[in-house]
């Protein structure tokens, strides 16, 4: 079980840098230069919704002073819009702007490909996909309960 578990923690370390990787690449391809590929994954995790700078961070996707840094560089740079939520002065609202958008459905787009690649080229199946989420998800939760309650 040991030898299993880490071979997962190193995957996950190597998939996650490879995503942002392929994000990388597909910037270049698109020859987008004023924002990295963590400022576009933000950009695609908030896609069309209204978010609260602070729904982000509880979501678990993004540290404090990373995501803060990467909501000022990308309001700099057009693809974010914030403005105070109504309900509470305190927080800020974030929105996609029309730039913001068209990246945001670029990602999309991509990602379809590397799902359909996935199945076609590398023969998985959505059964073995939604296997290994929950495997993933028991992996979360573990992790979460440990930093919660402890041993």
């Amino acid at each position: 079980m040991l030898d299993a578990y880490n071979t997962i923690v190193h995957m996950l370390e190597r998939l996650h840098r490879h995503f942002l990787d392929v994000l990388r690449a597909e910037l270049r391809r698109m020859n987008v230069n004023d924002i990295n590929a963590v400022q576009a994954l933000l950009l695609s995790n908030i896609g069309d919704q209204d978010v609260v700078i602070r729904d982000l961070k509880d979501r678990g996707y993004y540290h404090g002073s990373n995501v803060s840094y990467n909501i000022k560089k990308l309001t700099e740079f057009g693809y974010i819009h914030q403005e105070r939520a109504e309900h509470d002065r305190r927080a800020t609202q974030l929105r996609l702007t029309e730039k913001g958008m068209e990246l945001c459905h670029a990602i999309r787009d991509l990602q379809n490909r590397l799902a359909e690649s996935l199945n076609t080229d590398a023969g998985a199946t959505e059964a073995e996909l939604r296997k290994a989420d929950e495997v993933l998800q028991k992996l979360e939760r573990t992790w979460t309960d440990y930093i919660r309650y402890g041993r």
